[in-house]
């Protein structure tokens, strides 16, 4: 997270941490690695949305 001078707001996930967790729950590493950009991406999106929302 940073903080810019508007507030805080989301840059994005911690992809080796995303990855692990998708290898412990046993979800492909080829297939998580292929889904996750864009699954973050929206969340990420969504994130900084409702945050800006709560302003």
């Amino acid at each position: 997270m940073v903080s810019p001078a508007g507030g805080a707001m989301v840059l994005g996930w911690d992809m080796a941490a995303a990855l692990a967790m998708a290898r412990a729950l046993g979800v492909d590493p080829r297939i998580a690695a292929e889904c996750l950009p864009e699954i973050e991406a929206v969340m990420v999106r969504k994130i900084n949305e409702q945050m800006a929302g709560d302003r």
